[in-house]
């Protein structure tokens, strides 16, 4: 595996463009694919067969070209599919959850920490797991908030529909007295204020809000470093090359207006 080859970046649909955000602060100089499954979002309401079988395609096209690390940019694939696909390519593959949940443990005072995520994270309890592995004074409370990915996906991030939504799914946590809560999905950065203020509102100024995306970004940059796979600084690159498998040209515009400027083409591929 070479410096020059760029970073592989999928997920379900636009989520993961939080995450290339992060990349592309943190890592200016590294060139980056992203594959966005479009046609088959959302992943969160699927079984883990599934979901494992959508994120083998996904992982073996960014494979074939010629990425030099693989990039999980959702937490649904990070909860059920990592270890599969490390078997099945020959590629390093990193996830999201563990870097959230190490963020999280970092930040809580209370050891109480809240997880707001897709139905299917939730259900795979990846993130107690992960926490647990870190600190066993920890506790999570997992709370589903399916709706938010519908919500990013159509551009719904602000006014009283997300806000009453968001309200209702923060006051579980708000129960349990968490210090922490993590966006367990690359979706939900796209209602970060609305979430932000509804924490705040809910439970109390004191609450960190972690976004596993950030966290993600900044573990890349440690592994690439680790591994000196990492282009060098001053290097140029920083481009980005967008791919999805449905409606190319309203995800252009949706990328544009998230990664800001102009993204250039996006390529339509059939998996």
């Amino acid at each position: 595996m070479k410096q020059d080859a760029p970073l592989g970046v999928f997920d379900s649909g636009l989520g993961g463009l939080t995450v290339v955000r992060a990349l592309r602060e943190i890592l200016p100089d590294e060139n980056i694919v992203y594959l966005g499954d479009t046609a088959r979002v959302p992943y969160g309401t699927k079984g883990p067969a599934t979901v494992i079988k959508y994120a083998l395609s996904c992982a073996r096209h960014l494979v074939a070209r010629d990425v030099k690390a693989l990039v999980i940019a959702c937490n649904t694939v990070s909860a059920v599919a990592p270890e599969r696909l490390r078997i099945e390519l020959d590629v390093p593959v990193l996830g999201v959850v563990e870097p959230g949940a190490q963020a999280a443990v970092e930040a809580t005072r209370s050891g109480r920490v809240g997880v707001l995520a897709t139905a299917g994270t939730i259900a795979s309890g990846a993130y107690p797991r992960a926490v647990a592995q870190l600190s066993t004074r920890t506790e999570v409370v997992g709370q589903a908030a399916p709706l938010l990915v519908p919500l990013a996906e159509e551009g719904w991030v602000e006014g009283d529909v997300p806000r009453q939504i968001v309200r209702r799914y923060i006051e579980p946590l708000a129960m349990a007295e968490v210090d922490v809560v993590v966006l367990g999905c690359t979706h939900y950065p796209l209602l970060r204020a609305v979430i932000d203020q509804q924490v705040r509102a809910m439970i109390g100024e004191h609450v960190t809000v972690v976004d596993s995306a950030r966290a993600t970004g900044s573990q890349v940059r440690e592994f690439l470093h680790s591994r000196n796979l990492a282009r060098p600084r001053g290097a140029g690159g920083g481009l980005v090359g967008l791919l999805v498998t449905d409606m190319p040209h309203r995800f252009r515009e949706v990328a544009s207006r998230f990664l800001g400027g102009d993204v250039g083409e996006v390529e339509q591929v059939d998996l």
